[in-house]
């Protein structure tokens, strides 16, 4: 969605009405161990190789993924002087042409990877969890997948060494996401809103370059949503990775002692 007329609001009129058009579709989770149930994504300097640091931190690429909830919802409050595009792949597309051309390594993507957990651990699980990439359930395929977190989960206590087979099948998800026949690229201007279905959907971003004004620097605004009506999901995702909301749905990152907060700053 294009043309919010944020050039015309402060940054709490902007994040009300992000907030109210997200109300209408879910209900918004907690983002990270902090309680965050509105997020915000800009570059606050942090090493994205870093174990604990995740990309939305950061200025760096991202490599597609999926997020932690039904939606993902993102509001260019402030866009970056370059870089910062945005790209979305069918995960569906990935796993039928992983299927057509490499149905041993789509075996390999339907059993549990273990990733981190960043430090951010909910109440009776482990510093790491196990989640297949894909999981086929009714008549669709669910997808989840974040590489990042399966790559520095490597550095935890009791993971198992990703085997060859693994990192080929993982090289095919990134190689066929990156295909221009597959994924569409899109820019962020100031009051864009994008909204995107984990569960079917990898998205990416570019590195970009920020403005040294600190006025001036790129911030998105991000929402996770739970929707009442998204589709059914397997055990995998609503308790071996996440919990869930009070309507059922994955329910973020909530860590136990850790109140819901909606800051105007990142």
């Amino acid at each position: 969605m294009r043309g919010l007329p944020i050039a015309e609001w402060s940054l709490r009129w902007a994040a009300i009405a992000f907030w109210g058009l997200g109300a209408h579709m879910g209900q918004a989770c907690s983002q990270n161990g902090k309680g965050h149930v509105l997020g915000h994504v800009k570059n606050l300097g942090l090493d994205y190789g870093r174990s604990d640091v995740r990309g939305y931190q950061t200025s760096a690429r991202l490599p597609y993924h999926t997020d932690s909830s039904d939606i993902a919802a993102l509001l260019c409050w402030r866009p970056s002087k370059s870089g910062g595009a945005s790209s979305i792949a069918s995960s569906t597309t990935v796993y039928n042409e992983i299927r057509a051309r490499r149905p041993d390594l789509l075996a390999v993507l339907m059993q549990p990877f273990q990733r981190t957990r960043w430090g951010e651990i909910p109440q009776g699980k482990m510093a790491y969890a196990e989640v297949p990439v894909f999981m086929p359930t009714q008549d669709r395929i669910i997808a989840h997948y974040v590489r990042s977190a399966i790559r520095k989960g490597q550095d935890l206590p009791g993971v198992t060494p990703l085997s060859a087979h693994q990192i080929e099948a993982l090289d095919m998800i990134d190689e066929l996401a990156e295909d221009p026949d597959i994924h569409l690229d899109m820019d962020f201007r100031a009051g864009d809103i994008q909204m995107v279905c984990n569960h079917g959907l990898f998205h990416s971003r570019t590195a970009f370059e920020g403005f040294p004004e600190p006025d001036r620097r790129r911030h998105l605004l991000r929402l996770w949503l739970a929707c009442k009506d998204g589709p059914e999901l397997p055990d995998w995702l609503l308790n071996s990775y996440e919990g869930r909301t009070n309507n059922g749905r994955p329910n973020g990152i909530v860590v136990p002692g850790v109140p819901l907060v909606a800051p105007l700053e990142a």
